[in-house]
């Protein structure tokens, strides 16, 4: 089993940069994809981006497409998720999720198709 832990939120002005972290630990041998989702309150947790098992292939929602990067360091099974020129309605907590079971060289943006997640990082962006 594998376990995921965020870090990196925090409180922010419009215009700023901040790096979510999403560590893995237990069977980090797999290849498996990883997703970053927000969730306002009131709101769906909304998928934002997302890397294959390979690190080869991403996926970004339109919102913010152009300003956030994901990216995996395996050797420190961490993924990463680059923000830059936040606004605030990137406000949120933040997941990151592990999908196991399907084609780990796939990104979904369903939550359902994640199987691990981890307890999520507050990120407020201020105007």
């Amino acid at each position: 089993q594998v376990q995921l832990v965020e870090s990196g939120g925090g409180l922010v002005q419009a215009g700023d940069s901040l790096r979510l972290s999403c560590a893995a630990s237990g069977r980090t041998n797999m290849r498996y994809a990883t997703g970053w989702f927000r969730q306002a309150p009131g709101k769906e947790r909304v998928f934002v981006a997302g890397i294959s098992g390979s690190g080869t292939r991403f996926d970004y929602a339109d919102s913010v497409e152009g300003r956030f990067t994901v990216s995996g360091d395996y050797a420190k099974s961490t993924v990463y998720l680059q923000m830059n020129s936040l606004k605030p309605e990137d406000s949120g907590f933040y997941y990151c999720a592990a999908d196991f079971l399907r084609d780990p060289s796939l990104v979904h943006t369903h939550p359902g198709s994640y199987d691990v997640w981890g307890q999520g990082t507050q990120v407020t962006v201020s105007s």
